[in-house]
């Protein structure tokens, strides 16, 4: 039995790494030419990204229903191996359970025929069991250690995978993706930031969970569609959460703040010469870094109490059109404040004047 939890994981395991999520064809472009207003157009791609498709740094490609970019499986899940990740999660946890039962049990008994009673001590003699039979496999001291790190390690990949087999799980039985459930909490915090009263409905909710289960685990083995179209539910179309997301885009664009660099950054990790606090403060996160030098722009959406998160505004046209989006310290930064006709600092029309 151990065996055959083992050949499913690496069969799941395998699968999810090499089968990939499948990726938005390259120059992609829906049937109606109509229909490019309400996508996002993606430069790196050179193409629109399809419904529920997300463009992944690390793949450097557009991925087709994109959960999460996994560095365990070095690829994303999504579209094509979303079940085989899900089912990687759900039989590792398991056969951990069981290696955990084979450790305890071997554990118990072999220091049961080890322990001699007294009247005022325990005794545990690892040498040789104090009764018959004997193990068939030598277990001493060092055999012990092992089984108590490996049980360690057998429980501890239970409850971790275990966790994200059940947020996995929750995503799947509302037919979402962990991006489209973000997405959903900032159409909620949109909708009552500028009380516009509308209402969001999630359009690929098909409103059971057997057909939301269905929409990624098949008979098969190969999920329903072709990762490019959805089924949605009633008084939703195609492109109910691409509208959102473009809606989300610009409302980011607003709220955004221009700001100067005054200092270089070399755009690592964890800066020693930017303060002590933006040294243990470094955010948690995946995501890049920009270096910056004196008199960059950058436009930030998003901030810590001593980092911000933004996108280098680029001037010359030698740039290629390649955004540079990540994290930068406060402390490198200031406000630039100009007019927003001329685009010019305020400082220098008033010394003009």
């Amino acid at each position: 039995m151990l065996l055959n939890w083992t050949v499913m994981i690496l069969y799941n395991y395998f699968s999810a790494m090499f089968v990939g999520p499948g990726y938005v064809p390259l120059g992609w472009t829906p049937e109606k030419s109509q229909d490019c207003m309400y996508l996002q157009y993606c430069k790196v791609c050179q193409s629109y990204k399809a419904p529920r498709s997300h463009h992944c740094r690390k793949c450097n490609r557009c991925v087709m229903k994109m959960d999460h970019h996994c560095p365990w499986i070095n690829n994303c899940c999504g579209y094509q191996n979303h079940a085989s990740f899900t089912l990687f999660l759900l039989l590792a946890p398991l056969g951990c359970i069981h290696a955990s039962f084979i450790f305890i049990m071997t554990m118990y008994t072999q220091l049961y025929n080890r322990i001699s009673f007294g009247w005022s001590s325990v005794k545990i003699d690892m040498s040789a069991a104090k009764r018959d039979p004997r193990p068939i496999i030598p277990f001493g001291l060092s055999a012990f250690a092992a089984s108590l790190f490996a049980l360690g390690l057998a429980l501890g990949t239970t409850i971790a995978v275990g966790m994200l087999f059940i947020i996995q799980m929750k995503v799947i039985l509302t037919n979402k993706t962990s991006i489209e459930s973000w997405i959903e909490e900032k159409a909620k915090d949109r909708i009552q930031y500028y009380q516009t009263g509308e209402t969001f409905i999630f359009p690929y909710d098909m409103g059971s969970k057997w057909k939301n289960f269905r929409q990624v685990f098949t008979w098969s083995g190969i999920p329903e569609g072709d990762g490019l179209d959805w089924p949605v539910r009633d008084g939703c179309h195609q492109y109910s959460l691409t509208i959102e997301q473009l809606k989300q885009k610009a409302d980011k664009r607003v709220r955004s703040v221009r700001y100067r660099a005054i200092e270089d950054y070399s755009g690592v990790c964890c800066p020693v010469t930017k303060g002590v606090k933006t040294f243990f403060t470094t955010p948690c996160t995946e995501e890049p870094r920009i270096a910056l030098s004196k008199g960059d722009l950058i436009l930030a959406t998003r901030g810590l109490k001593h980092w911000m998160y933004g996108e280098k505004i680029l001037i010359s046209a030698a740039d290629g059109g390649i955004r540079e989006r990540g994290w930068f310290p406060r402390k490198c930064v200031e406000k630039y404040h100009c007019d927003s006709e001329t685009d010019q600092p305020v400082d220098e029309e008033k010394k003009s004047k």
